[in-house]
């Protein structure tokens, strides 16, 4: 028998909710291939197993969408030395040919000079919903893949999820993050084919199960199903706020919608035919996304749209913008002939973004979401920072990148160091860059805030040269270096 997640069951596993590695779905990729590993908890433990014969682009999916970067499993893979993975506390419980799982158990400790293998974490339990946002920028889309039934209904914020069959059933609850997995509060109406219930939902990602005569299941009909870190497949369902339409090419065998938003992967997303042409309803996040149509191999810009940027070969990409649009500016450079905006919200591209001229520089606006992004001006070819933004990042050739945080959502407070000189925040948000965010003093605390995807981020402060990690923070791991770092669960 399948188990849900019950009330006494959730009570549980928040014990260990807050020590798990998940990267809450920093970059939740949903595509029709076979998972590179796969990261369960039981019997105190937790354990990664992965495939060593998996492709390298499945498992750097696989270490993206769990936020395995800090731990060395790709270069075990590689060179087959354990001793990174062992220094850290990691047991090499098999390892051949086709297959290596490793183990940690999660012990709890009250004393940061244990052992350092170990996690302290908190005793604060947050909710299912606040550690699985709906929304959160490391998911860009997401879109639903139902057979045997058609998607479900939606009605502006209410949506109708329907269960098949079963119509012998006395009861059937639906219970998902959207209740906290509540298994009593949901109840389905019974149909001539199935069971209905109406959710509000906003847009976003959703993990659902059935709960029929006190029996947990899945929805059978949904092809999205996904671990949720508690040792349990869920349904995936994603409410939608885009829908893609195409008009005319009733001939057409195939079309395909492709974007920046999925790395231009050509034969993932594949539109329904409809009496007028071809439709594809997608959650996107905030930001400007680029797209173009794939009908029978032939790529087509949408005509109607009149936001268009340069495809790069001479053609156009529609756009599609979800948010505000931010101001950057460059002042001066008068005698510029060309400036072009470049960034990781645009993948580097060059050739894209070009600025505008004005009576005192140079400007341009651009929808982007929440986040922190690194970016640069092009001015003639030349590439420079942004002089008006003091906030750098080194780059890996050397050189720096200006730093831009869109809409902070976390404020980092060091106490008890009134008497220092200069304090700068390290993290794992920043490449553990010691003099890049230079906290600033707000009475005895130094204070900086900065826009962090939920889940789980690693961060040190540098106190007068000194790394230290946050004295007032019980929640702490070690490193490869024995110095520990500081840890900070983002819920949403």
């Amino acid at each position: 028998m399948e188990i849900g997640i019950s009330n006494k069951m959730y009570k549980c596993v928040c014990l260990c909710l807050c020590i798990t590695i998940i990267g809450l779905l920093a970059a939740t990729k949903l595509a029709a291939q076979s998972p590179a590993g796969t990261y369960t908890i039981k019997n105190g433990k937790m354990y990664i197993e992965v495939r060593k014969k998996s492709s390298v682009n499945n498992l750097d999916n696989f270490i993206t969408q769990y936020n395995l970067s800090d731990i060395p499993i790709k270069q075990f893979i590689q060179n087959n030395i354990g001793d990174s993975l062992i220094k850290l506390g990691w047991t090499i419980e098999i390892n051949n040919k086709e297959l290596v799982i490793i183990s940690k158990p999660i012990v709890p400790l009250d004393n940061i000079n244990e052992p350092a293998d170990k996690i302290i974490f908190s005793a604060k339990h947050p909710t299912f919903a606040e550690l699985f946002p709906a929304v959160n920028n490391g998911l860009l889309y997401g879109y639903n893949m139902f057979r045997n039934k058609s998607f479900f209904a939606v009605k502006g914020s209410s949506v109708t999820f329907f269960l098949r069959g079963y119509t012998n059933a006395k009861r059937v609850m639906l219970a998902g993050s959207f209740n906290n997995w509540s298994e009593n509060a949901l109840t389905m109406k019974k149909t001539d084919n199935g069971w209905l219930a109406n959710v509000n939902l906003t847009a976003g990602k959703y993990w659902y199960k059935f709960i029929v005569d006190g029996n947990w299941m899945l929805d059978n009909d949904n092809a999205l199903k996904e671990n949720d870190g508690l040792g349990n497949i869920n349904s995936v369902y994603f409410k939608t706020n885009v829908l893609f339409a195409l008009s005319n090419f009733i001939n057409a065998k195939k079309v395909f919608l492709s974007g920046s938003f999925n790395n231009w992967r050509n034969k993932e997303l594949q539109m329904q035919k409809t009496k007028s042409g071809w439709q594809l309803p997608l959650y996107l996040s905030e930001g400007t996304h680029t797209y173009k149509f794939i009908v029978d191999g032939k790529w087509y810009a949408e005509e109607k749209r009149s936001a268009r940027l340069p495809d790069g070969t001479g053609g156009y990409n529609s756009v599609m913008e979800i948010g505000k649009p931010h101001l950057f500016s460059l002042k001066g450079y008068m005698q510029a002939k060309q400036v072009v905006l470049s960034g990781t919200f645009n993948n580097w591209n060059k050739g894209e973004l070009f600025m505008n001229k004005t009576a005192t520089g140079w400007e341009l606006p651009y929808v982007i979401g929440g986040g922190n992004y690194e970016y640069k001006f092009i001015v003639d070819g030349n590439w420079i920072t942004d002089p008006a933004n003091p906030l750098t990042v080194n780059n890996e050739t050397g050189s720096k990148n200006s730093y831009l945080i869109i809409d902070p959502n976390y404020t980092f407070h060091l106490k008890g160091y009134g008497q220092a000189k200069a304090v700068f925040l390290a993290g794992d948000f920043n490449n553990w860059s010691p003099q890049t965010f230079a906290m600033h003093k707000e009475g005895d605390d130094w204070v900086f805030s900065i826009h962090l995807f939920a889940g789980k981020h690693l961060y040190k402060f540098v106190v007068d040269n000194n790394w230290i990690i946050d004295p007032n923070n019980k929640l702490w791991e070690q490193n490869e270096y024995g110095t520990g770092n500081s840890i900070i669960w983002i819920n949403k």
